[in-house]
């Protein structure tokens, strides 16, 4: 036998048995079909549960992976033709559960719970997540990428009762069908459920799950078998209006609004598995107020999408493009902000948008979005068309392919308008990595962006490879943006980059002590400038060594060292009027960094950080922390508290930055809330409350009573007021 065929059946072999890991035969359970429906109120009295079958034997997952649970956890299936019914039971060792609050979407660190995903379509990329403390307290979400992305701002109708003993807790959950979106004529899905037992810092799962993953990782799965075929995915046609009455001051100009909007929103299924979701004059308004940070970089900081309309499927539009958000062609929170003659961003009203997104089938998915926002003659911005197509494709057992175009485009009166403006449009294509078992994953992509009179290069692309198998986690990452590349509707904190990163990680798993896991890792991230004739701009040079201690405790140290070419003058300390660091130089400069989670079981928790070393030409001493306190499941208090001292020599600017931001959480009942938080930074010279009473009347309707109040920090004088009321109805149709 030839050396070529040699090495070909040594290939063939390796990459067999790279397939064949982790597709062992999996655990399944039969859901019972019943004519009739089940009493929800947490007791499992009812004949038909004794029919089912019971699926039993959690594994853990913390503090080990490879024993049974010490507290078990059973359920059982069933479903009719309109609800699929779980019943759970959990053991545990006491009555004192542990659970912060009684409002929907709950933290699951800070929260007895068990949870169950639904991967409809056996794609192992996407699912349902739904989840149920024992007080009945409910989130649910959709799950992307794997497992590797949540989001818990999707909401759907169901139901879920719990009932509480000593020594365990019974949940029953009803989930209709017309919540869910699968193929008709299923006869399987691919299912886990998997339970955070708080108490008794204990974490266990179904199907057996590595500790090197995440707990929610869809390569471990199960199967859920019916008894009979399912019918088609009858997603009801369903309106969601609002009414809201608004009042403000804007006390630096002295002027006062009321305004009263109507508007909302509908969603329409398409087929088994698409869903159009329409929006006419849509209300963003200030009911959740984003967090606030002291931004001590050159870069813009990147805040979640928190609004509706743009969260279901949203992985589908904004999973293209950098890993590590280097560059996004797509950012839903760019719709309905612009900026003013100032360069201030401010809000742009949306008119209204329309929105299909889902699966076409097993193998691929299609998300079409297109948004017209308004024109703001004052402020000198044009009305706007905002477009995106995305389709997706699935390749081998959980990886896939996708390609998009963004579009924005002028439309109307352009007369204030820079023609170079006009439009940018954005095309690309993207290569998702995931192994089976999830031990590779990675990110390949080429993009390209259009705008006016300039449509040569303007590239940005990366190749990004993990391997992490149970002791080692090793990660490459080669990323190019070029100096031209524009993305609108997109992030991109930086342009003329070529970066390289390499990061290797050895995980210890100790036999005994107080460590469960710890790791060191090395990690260098390097940037240059292709238009500087490739100068080195950044790198940063870290060693860190990481613990997950037995009661759930975290903590991290490492040291750093940082290179900063400024090709432009720069103020850290965003002093008015303040002396920049100059520009067409370079700092090298050394830290020292450290972060202690406390177990979040106590009701008093706290956690800490802190950087210390040079920074830039000067020095540098950040203490941050939050201490929270909770009187479960009805009040929680929260301080958090961030100080960074920045010394630079003379003539430069020294800074004492704080940021203060007191919370109280209060669930009067698992329909009436208030929440009350304080935001206090002199850094963006304002101390900001929002304050707001929130009650859900009907499933997922809701009534809110809103108020904010701003003040300069170095005056303390008034800024912004305002308060609003605002309705929301949840109806199917």
């Amino acid at each position: 036998m030839g050396k070529s065929v040699k090495w070909g059946c040594a290939i063939f072999f390796i990459l067999l048995c790279a397939t064949m890991q982790g597709q062992g035969i999996p655990k399944t359970i039969t859901a019972k079909f019943i004519e009739g429906s089940i009493n929800l109120d947490g007791v499992m009295d009812e004949p038909l549960w004794d029919q089912a079958e019971m699926a039993t034997d959690f594994m853990q997952f913390f503090p080990t992976d490879s024993k049974l649970a010490d507290y078990p956890t059973t359920f059982k299936i069933l479903y009719s033709e309109t609800t699929l019914y779980i019943g759970i039971r959990a053991e545990a060792d006491n009555g004192n559960y542990v659970v912060s609050s009684l409002k929907r979407d709950f933290g699951g660190t800070t929260n007895d719970n068990v949870s169950l995903l639904f991967d409809t379509f056996n794609d192992g990329t996407t699912a349902y997540f739904f989840g149920i403390t024992p007080y009945g307290v409910r989130r649910e979400g959709l799950v992307s990428e794997g497992g590797n992305n949540f989001n818990n701002t999707w909401d759907v109708k169901w139901k879920a009762e719990a009932t509480r003993f000593n020594d365990h807790y019974v949940i029953e959950v009803a989930i209709p069908f017309t919540s869910l979106k699968f193929v008709e004529g299923s006869t399987k899905w691919r299912f886990r459920s998997y339970r955070w037992n708080n108490q008794s810092n204990e974490q266990s799962t179904w199907v057996q799950v590595p500790q090197q993953q995440r707990l929610s990782s869809l390569a471990y799965m199960g199967e859920l078998r019916f008894e009979r075929p399912l019918g088609q995915s009858r997603t009801p046609f369903t309106l969601i209006p609002y009414i809201n009455a608004l009042n403000d001051h804007d006390f630096t100009t002295d002027e006062s609004n009321t305004k009263f909007k109507v508007g909302g929103d509908a969603k329409v299924a398409i087929g088994n598995g698409m869903n159009l979701d329409i929006t006419l004059n849509p209300d963003f308004s200030n009911v959740e107020v984003d967090d606030i940070f002291t931004n001590l970089t050159r870069f813009e900081l990147r805040l979640p999408e928190k609004r509706q309309f743009f969260i279901d499927n949203s992985d589908l539009f904004e999973s293209f493009g950098n890993s590590f958000n280097e560059a996004k062609p797509f950012f839903s929170r760019r719709i309905g902000l612009a900026r003013d003659t100032l360069g201030n961003l401010i809000q742009n009203d949306i008119i209204g948008g329309v929105r299909l997104s889902g699966k076409l089938n097993k193998d691929w998915r299609l998300g079409v979005l297109n948004i017209q926002t308004a024109k703001d003659q004052e402020n000198r911005i044009a009305s706007n068309n905002n477009m995106m197509l995305a389709l997706q494709r699935k390749i081998g057992s959980r990886s896939n392919i996708g390609l998009f175009w963004v579009n924005r485009q002028a439309t109307g009166e352009k007369a204030f308008l820079d023609p170079l403006d006009e439009y940018n449009r954005v095309i690309g294509a993207d290569y998702n990595l995931a192994s089976s078992d999830d031990i590779w994953r990675g990110r390949f992509y080429l993009h390209k962006s259009f705008q006016p009179n300039d449509h040569e290069g303007n590239f940005s692309s990366q190749a990004t490879v993990t391997y992490n198998p149970r002791r080692w986690e090793i990660t490459e990452d080669l990323v190019y943006v070029n100096e031209d590349f524009r993305a609108d509707l997109g992030f991109v904190p930086r342009r003329d980059i070529v970066k390289w990163g390499n990061g290797i990680k050895r995980i210890f798993y100790p036999s005994s002590g107080i460590f469960n896991t710890h790791g060191l890792r090395a990690l260098t991230i390097m940037y240059w400038r292709p238009s500087l004739d490739y100068k080195k701009t950044d790198h940063r040079y870290s060693f860190t060594w990481d613990t997950a201690f037995k009661n759930q405790a975290v903590a991290e140290a490492s040291f750093t060292n940082n290179f900063i070419y400024l090709t432009a003058p720069f103020d850290p300390t965003r002093t008015p009027g303040g002396q920049p660091l100059p520009g067409g130089q370079g700092y090298h400069f050394n830290q020292m960094e450290f972060v202690y989670q406390s177990n979040n079981v106590n009701l008093l928790t706290y956690g800490v950080q802190g950087t210390v070393g040079r920074f830039f030409n000067g020095d540098i001493l950040s203490l941050g922390g939050q201490v929270a306190y909770r009187i479960q499941p009805w009040v929680q208090f929260t301080l958090g508290a961030n100080y960074d001292k920045i010394d630079l020599p003379d003539p430069y600017e020294d800074a004492d930055l704080w940021l203060v931001t007191p919370k109280i959480d209060v669930t009067f009942t698992k329909n009436l809330f208030w929440s009350t938080l304080v935001q206090y930074s002199n850094q963006r010279d304002n101390l900001g409350i929002n304050s707001r009473l929130q009650w859900r009347f009907a499933p997922l309707s809701d009534l809110y009573l809103v108020y904010n109040d701003n003040y300069f920090t170095q005056t303390f004088a008034p800024r912004f007021r305002s308060i609003n009321l605002k309705l929301t109805y949840w109806l199917n149709l």
